[in-house]
C-alpha cells in the first residue's frame, strides 16, 4: 500500500509498524534484576529496557492488566471448573478474574518469608 492510499489517521502508526521487537537472551539473573526493577517502578519490564538503554518511552498512563492465552481446551476446563457451558467465555473471563482477586488479597495477606 502506497503513503498516498493510507488514511491521514494512520500515518502516524508508520514508525510503529516499521518498528521490531527485539528479544535478549540474558541469564537468569539479569532477567529478574529487569523484571524487579520494572516491577518497582510500575512501568512494564520493555519500558524499563528502554530506560536502561537511555531510548524514550511512552508517557501516557498504561491500563493495568494481566494476560493469558487460552486454548479451547483451557475454555472447556475453566468452564468444567466453573460449572458453566464452554461457549460462555465472557462468564468464564469473569469467573477467573475473581480467582485473580482471590489470590492477591490471599497474597497481600500472607507474611513475606512464605509467599512463593
Amino acid at each position: 500500500m502506497s503513503r498516498l492510499s493510507v488514511p491521514e489517521r494512520w500515518q502516524s502508526s508508520d514508525s510503529a509498524i516499521k518498528a521490531v521487537q527485539v528479544a535478549f537472551d540474558v541469564e537468569e539473573k539479569v532477567l529478574n534484576a529487569v523484571r524487579r526493577a520494572a516491577f518497582d517502578a510500575h512501568i512494564s519490564t520493555s519500558d524499563q529496557i528502554r530506560l536502561l538503554l537511555d531510548l524514550p518511552t511512552s508517557h501516557k498512563p498504561k491500563r493495568p492488566r494481566l494476560t493469558v492465552t487460552l486454548s479451547d481446551v483451557d475454555y472447556a476446563t475453566l468452564a468444567q471448573r466453573f460449572g458453566l457451558p464452554a461457549e460462555n467465555r465472557l462468564e468464564i473471563k469473569e469467573r477467573a478474574l475473581q480467582v485473580l482477586i482471590g489470590f492477591a488479597r490471599q497474597f497481600e495477606s500472607t507474611p513475606a518469608d512464605s509467599q512463593p
